[in-house]
């Protein structure tokens, strides 16, 4: 079984480079990291108080 995360762009990350952020979901965590470092640190979160923050961020 394969354990290496698929990565997507952030949909809030612009087109244009820059600011972006990459986000991958486990079973039960979200990890986000910077795409112009992404050997980088990550943050890892459980998957509910993601879901939160997205959804209290998108009402903004």
């Amino acid at each position: 079984m394969s354990t290496e995360l698929a990565w997507f762009k952030s949909s809030y990350s612009g087109g244009a480079g820059g600011d972006c952020i990459e986000v991958a979901t486990g079973c039960s965590t979200v990890h986000v990291r910077d795409s112009k470092h992404t050997d980088g640190p990550q943050l890892s979160v459980h998957a509910a108080p993601w879901a939160a923050f997205v959804v209290y961020d998108s009402g903004h």
